[in-house]
């Protein structure tokens, strides 16, 4: 009955706080210790008891609409969602077709497309990967090579897609494909395809990290045939329909979480060392405090323009920038404040504390990378926010 009740219950007519309470308490009942804050990216297999649950109570969809199976969550309420989720380090779930495919779905698919799919994303029947960079096209993603060509009733799919998270563990991959070579601009002739992985020509390698976790993938087409009706929208129209979705996946890629999460590890290894005694780590600990301070202060500018309904323009590309640089800031002050200890793969142990030191110095890495590297974020600024020459 309970979880009757909560697919039922209207949640934009509470207030935020009553909403974030209530958020807060199922999180904290509900979700295992154990896998708070965990060191890797975690596969359907190892989180599917947490998506389980939150698809039982109609929690896995939160920005969905109601009618599609969603929270229907208004802006407002949706980021005290993620922020509530991230607060108490729930593990993220394979989310591609919840956060993106789904959403693109539901305004640009067919009735059939939206029938079949979405309750099927919604029960974890299909978990997704998406199939957008490749080997010479990731942050300049419009020069994509893999092809789609028209062949009857179906389209015959060739080519590479590289960095795929956890394509290892999906069936379906939603991927951006080239229609027509012979567009005028790179961004036309592309066309936004639905590929089922267990179709033949489809082959995934995963790629170790140098944690010896496997998070990304290579996916391989050979003359893939894929029905024609799996085509999003319209055909050589995938780009705009991709794009849509950059401005809000940048406002959670610049989210404060993991510059604080680094900030109280390293308030943890100073206390632990006796290093607030020193004059010059408090002042490194200060400046990156203030910086996460000014970091949340910004995250909440631009998600107060997402709370008022408005929509997010090129200068969200400065909370990627801010957030990413301060994390691998913190990380590496919290390897050389560990000594001869920062150098272990394992936690650093001192006393009745332990912290994952090297862990988050390696997942800052590829933190400026992905989602569009800061090189590529300060040329958007430049040319979209501060119209400088090209």
């Amino acid at each position: 009955m309970a979880e009757d009740h909560a697919k039922d219950c209207d949640w934009n007519a509470m207030s935020d706080e009553d909403f974030r309470m209530e958020v807060r308490r199922w999180i904290e009942a509900e979700y295992p210790q154990a896998k708070r804050f965990p060191k890797h990216r975690m596969t359907y297999p190892e989180i599917k008891d947490w998506f389980d649950k939150l698809s039982a109570k109609g929690w896995i969809a939160p920005g969905w609409p109601r009618e599609y199976g969603g929270m229907g969550l208004d802006p407002s309420k949706l980021i005290i969602y993620v922020e509530e989720y991230e607060r108490h380090g729930c593990a993220r779930i394979p989310d591609h077709a919840l956060q993106m495919c789904g959403p693109l779905l539901i305004r640009y698919g067919t009735e059939e497309q939206k029938r079949y799919f979405l309750p099927k994303i919604l029960s974890g029947e299909h978990i997704w990967c998406q199939g957008y960079s490749e080997p010479n096209a990731g942050s300049d993603l419009a020069s994509l090579r893999t092809e789609a060509v028209a062949d009857g009733d179906d389209y015959v799919v060739n080519g590479q897609k590289i960095w795929t998270t956890l394509a290892h563990s999906a069936n379906w991959t939603f991927c951006l494909v080239r229609t027509d070579k012979t567009a005028r601009k790179p961004q036309e002739g592309i066309s936004f395809l639905l590929i089922d992985m267990s179709t033949p020509g489809v082959t995934v390698r995963p790629i170790p990290n140098i944690k010896g976790d496997v998070e990304f993938c290579e996916m391989f087409f050979d003359d893939v045939r894929v029905p024609k009706k799996n085509l999003v929208g319209e055909p050589n129209k995938g780009w705009t329909m991709a794009k849509a979705l950059l401005g809000f996946e940048r406002l959670f890629l610049g989210n404060p979480r993991m510059p604080e999460y680094a900030l109280n590890r390293l308030r943890d290894l100073g206390e632990k060392t006796g290093r607030f005694e020193d004059a010059a780590f408090v002042d490194r600990f200060t400046q990156f405090r203030l910086d996460v301070y000014d970091l949340n202060s910004a995250f909440e500018r631009f998600a107060g323009i997402l709370r008022a309904g408005g929509e997010l323009g090129a200068d969200v590309s400065v909370l990627k920038l801010w957030a990413t640089e301060t994390y691998q800031r913190i990380t590496e002050y919290m390897v050389e404040v560990a000594g001869d200890h920062g150098i272990q793969r394992e936690d650093v142990v001192i006393g009745n504390t332990s912290v994952d030191v090297m862990a988050q110095f390696i997942e800052s890495r590829p933190a400026t990378i992905y989602g569009g590297s800061n090189e590529i974020q300060r040329n958007i600024i430049a040319k979209q926010v501060l119209r400088l020459p090209g």
